[in-house]
């Protein structure tokens, strides 16, 4: 018997400013896949054909408390990667006390910041939401996942997937 590795600690990375003691909260993203059910003839029941990445995977949304000027003057960014954003979070496990290092690598663009509600005397926190066009996580050093849309290349556990089909595409 284990126990499983938990967040412990964490820290946000804006265009490498350090947001220790702002963050107070990452919705890393749902990598998900878009499948379509498809039965054609003779076959006797459906199969689900992958379509790539569902569209709300590219999600990635924080919290930051008080009010932050360097996510503010990145809104609006015409550069699809135009903000860096890194995750580096330390999970342990309670039986052995093993420390596993996670890192996510994010390139992409604010589509929202919500400012909350403002009333002097009470907490306030922005919540941003960030759509990315390139995500990579590291666990322990190793690349578990490295998907770059823009590039065409989605790499899990070493494999690349769409290397055939970028050279079925001449890319």
């Amino acid at each position: 018997m284990g126990l499983p590795s938990k967040l412990k600690n964490m820290n946000l990375f804006n265009d490498g400013e350090s947001l220790v003691g702002e963050v107070g909260e990452c919705k890393l993203p749902k990598i998900s896949r878009d499948m379509k059910s498809w039965r054609g003839g003779g076959m006797n029941g459906h199969v689900a054909i992958d379509q790539g990445l569902k569209e709300d995977a590219i999600d990635f949304e924080w919290k930051l408390g008080g009010l932050n000027i360097t996510t503010i003057r990145q809104f609006g960014i015409t550069n699809a990667s135009g903000v860096l954003l890194r995750f580096a979070g330390a999970y342990q496990r309670d039986d052995t006390g093993e420390v596993d290092t996670v890192e996510v690598v994010i390139r992409g663009r604010h589509e929202e910041i919500d400012f909350g509600t403002q009333k002097p005397g009470d907490d306030t926190e922005q919540t941003i939401k960030t759509k990315w066009t390139y995500y990579k996580l590291t666990v322990n050093g190793t690349v578990e996942i490295e998907i770059d849309i823009l590039g065409m290349k989605e790499i899990i556990g070493g494999v690349d997937r769409l290397a055939q089909q970028r050279k079925a595409c001449g890319l």
